[in-house]
């Protein structure tokens, strides 16, 4: 099969690939959700699900800290990358020793469920993604249609903190926001990933604070600092970081969720 990745490069495999490494967390997940866990062979030590299936998986490094030999040690003939997650320079190291590296980008939740499905069709394990693909687009479709005409809360989901960052347009979970029925308070800025201060997200008046567990843990403790900037009396819910922005089987689950916190349906 043919396919263009999210670099625009071509890729083509001879069959379905039987020894892969996966550089992306969330789509680690999804090769086993997909029926292809039992290839593979390599992972980095941020791909924690699904357990136990992947404890005692031989780790490459971190999602930013791969190292190139142990991968090219595995001898994988399809390794799975980020083009957000994973540093160019070791991408190009493994493309340029001859492995076929797949990167993906999926900005919208449509696009995530196109990228499940087109790994699929890479992996030859259509049979198999068939049911999860359904779900998704089941779940899509009824969310789109349930926030359809309700009034639209104003959301503010800070990603990390010290500094403050949140999430711009251009990606995923700014995507799933808006199709659980929100509005990003930072819509119109130029980054995808922007460091704020909170002052500014207190000028644009949201109705709802989303602080998720990850890529940074947001606590209790941080509630403090939201409020002292101005935040008290906001709607604050603490979400599982992984429901925001690991695409893959948590799709419908997150669909689901985020909706009834935005939305209460």
């Amino acid at each position: 099969m043919a396919v263009r990745d999210a670099l625009g490069r071509a890729l083509e495999l001879p069959g379905p690939p039987r020894r892969i490494v996966s550089l992306v967390p969330s789509l680690t997940e999804a090769l086993f959700a997909l029926g292809a866990g039992d290839r593979v062979v390599g992972l980095t030590y941020f791909c924690l699900e699904p357990q136990p299936q992947v404890r005692s998986l031989p780790k490459v490094g971190g999602t930013k800290t791969v190292d190139v030999a142990r991968v090219l040690a595995l001898a994988p003939d399809l390794v799975i990358a980020s083009a957000e997650e994973n540093r160019p320079e070791h991408v190009e190291a493994i493309a340029e020793a001859g492995i076929p590296v797949y990167v993906t980008l999926p900005t919208t939740v449509l696009g995530a469920l196109h990228l499940l499905e087109e790994l699929s069709t890479l992996l030859g394990t259509e049979e198999q993604a068939r049911p999860l693909l359904e779900s998704s687009r089941r779940v899509l479709a009824e969310t789109l249609s349930l926030a359809q005409g309700r009034p639209r809360p104003r959301v503010f989901c800070p990603i990390w903190r010290d500094p403050w960052m949140t999430i711009g347009p251009g990606t995923y979970m700014h995507d799933l926001i808006a199709t659980c029925g929100g509005d990003n308070i930072f819509a119109d800025v130029h980054e995808r990933y922007p460091a704020v201060e909170l002052e500014e997200a207190v000028r644009r008046r949201p109705d709802v604070v989303l602080l998720p567990s990850e890529p940074y843990r947001f606590r209790r403790r941080h509630l403090a600092e939201l409020e002292a900037a101005g935040l008290a009396g906001v709607r604050v819910h603490f979400v599982d970081g992984r429901l925001l922005c690991w695409y893959g089987p948590r799709i419908p689950d997150a669909l689901v969720q985020v909706r009834r916190l935005l939305l209460g349906v």
